[in-house]
């Protein structure tokens, strides 16, 4: 069996106890997921849930004036379409294909009967599973609005590099300034300068739209204490172990009691 013949790549799909994987696997169909492929529009009804293997999804909100952020991205720790698993029937944004590779994707109705089964062992190791990988989610997000407005281009960049590489089994990711520029929501000009700066240390190789990461450690000396928090949720939630990371540093308190105490003074002062 080769590595996209495998479901079980996908860490969701892996944590699921043997029976349970038995029978969920065998609704599903393998898809090939190619760069630009877009999933889903927004608004657009939800028709599958989709179970990354090798690729990466990444979820861009558009604002009406033609702004772009992403909101996260789903590489083979997690899923595309959680909001089936929370009842929703869309979702309002853009899900499209950042990295090439495979899915096994399981429709709609398919998922829900399975996710609304009332009794017996499937469901309940069904959603403990959807369950903690929301949680991670819901960290993922609120984390990257706070990085997306306190940390520097330079960090923000660091930090999604590393979150790529966690993602697939390659220290190569091939996309242009322009498209992580559109994912982070700043100027080219930006991303081209601070990964000019990550080339000159020695960290990064940048040719044609195409980045080698040369030195992960010194990624990860330059980034945001964001990239760990993240991490630190995944595998604490999920147990996701992508690679290790030795030079990591303890995670930052960034709420103390200082900091609260100065909250409620300027709260209320007016």
């Amino acid at each position: 069996m080769t590595e996209i013949d495998n479901p079980r790549q996908n860490q969701l799909l892996a944590g699921l106890p043997k029976k349970n994987y038995a029978f969920v696997s065998s609704l599903m169909e393998r898809v090939e997921l190619s760069s630009g492929d877009i999933l889903n529009e927004p608004g657009e009804a939800l028709r599958y849930a989709y179970f990354p293997i090798t690729g990466i999804i990444s979820n861009l909100y558009f604002t009406e004036d033609g702004a772009s952020s992403e909101l996260g991205m789903i590489g083979h720790e997690g899923m595309l379409g959680i909001s089936l698993f929370m009842g929703g029937e869309t979702m309002p944004h853009q899900a499209v294909v950042v990295m090439p590779g495979y899915a096994y994707r399981l429709r709609k109705h398919r998922f829900e009967q399975e996710v609304n089964r009332l009794g017996g062992q499937r469901s309940g190791a069904l959603h403990f599973i959807l369950l903690r990988y929301t949680q991670a989610l819901i960290t993922y997000m609120t984390q990257i609005a706070a990085c997306n407005r306190h940390h520097s281009i330079d960090q923000q960049l660091c930090r999604w590099l590393l979150l790529i590489l966690d993602r697939q089994r390659d220290s190569q990711i091939n996309l242009t300034q322009q498209s992580i520029a559109t994912i982070l929501g700043v100027r080219r000009e930006g991303v081209t300068e601070a990964a000019g700066k990550l080339q000159q240390a020695g960290v990064i190789r940048y040719c044609r739209g195409r980045i080698s990461v040369l030195d992960r450690a010194g990624l990860e000396a330059q980034s945001c204490e964001c990239y760990q928090v993240i991490k630190t949720e995944f595998d604490r939630l999920l147990s996701i172990h992508p690679m290790p990371s030795p030079r990591l540093k303890p995670i930052t308190t960034v709420y103390t009691q200082t900091n609260a105490n100065n909250i409620r003074r300027h709260l209320a002062s007016g």
